[in-house]
């Protein structure tokens, strides 16, 4: 059961939506929501850089100065915002250099079962955005729920595609995913290229879920010329998922990064809420 749930606020437009969904989860399953607004300070190198001396000093504290005024404003709107919120509630402001909110955001999402993030690497995502989103997914010890761009917040979590692989990564996902999967009406266990047809651990896996309440239906799919991504996405579209669970990075983070893979595809990609977990 999800009983503290966080999110991510930075301002931007993008808050409503990740609201919307935290919201919905919140109201689910009884949570407390706690809201993470972050507010980055300028980064002292940067202005120094520009300036030598005494001006660059100057042009520094005026630039930390408007950064935490602008931070004041933003965090009265979101305290009025979230005052209309209909479940139990805080809202909490951070306003720190990157790296430090970044710290500080991963070690409070330690006290929370989910954070809600908006999907990373996308063309308009912030540099701070992703740079959260990856320390919290490596590092809070939960999972994160990915939330598309101007994503519409199911009523409920009925449909759920599970991707498959004999890993750790994996298994880790669909613990943290187990509220959703118990409370789902039509879960589908999708395994790619799996060995044997139905995978390593495949079937044992559908067998535990089923003994956690959970009917799964097993798919094994041949990717062909199709990428892991797309045959998930497919197969999400066709059940009119409400999530994906998945299991993040099983290769090196700077593997992905360089060559692709599935975990950059889909957060890339994916018009499906994911709740992902390493």
């Amino acid at each position: 059961m999800i009983k503290d749930l966080m999110l991510y606020l930075d301002g931007t437009a993008d808050d409503e939506v990740r609201l919307a969904h935290a919201e919905s989860i919140a109201a689910r399953f009884g949570a407390h929501l706690t809201g993470l607004f972050v507010n980055p300070l300028p980064e002292y190198a940067v202005a120094c850089t520009a300036e030598p001396g005494y001006a660059a000093a100057t042009i520094a504290v005026r630039l930390e100065e408007q950064a935490r005024s602008n931070g004041e404003l933003v965090l009265a709107r979101l305290k009025e915002r979230f005052g209309r919120v209909g479940v139990l509630n805080e809202l909490r402001g951070v306003t720190e250099t990157r790296s430090a909110i970044s710290r500080i955001a991963t070690s409070t999402a330690r006290g929370a079962e989910l954070f809600v993030a908006s999907a990373p690497y996308r063309v308009d995502s912030s540099f701070l955005a992703d740079h959260v989103f990856i320390t919290i997914l490596f590092g809070a010890g939960h999972g994160v729920y990915v939330v598309p761009p101007d994503n519409r917040a199911p009523e409920d979590v009925r449909n759920v595609v599970i991707a498959w692989k004999d890993t750790r990564e994996s298994a880790r996902a669909i613990s943290e995913a187990r509220p959703f999967l118990t409370s789902s009406t039509n879960a589908r266990l999708v395994t790619v290229n799996a060995e044997g047809g139905h995978g390593d651990g495949a079937i044992d896996m559908a067998a535990h879920l089923d003994r956690q309440g959970v009917k799964v239906e097993i798919t094994a799919i041949e990717s062909a010329e199709r990428t892991v991504a797309e045959i998930l996405l497919d197969e999400a579209h066709k059940m009119s998922a409400d999530l994906i669970v998945m299991g993040a990075y099983g290769h090196s983070r700077v593997r992905e990064w360089i060559l692709g893979g599935a975990t950059r595809e889909m957060l890339e990609t994916s018009d499906v809420p994911i709740l992902m977990a390493h």
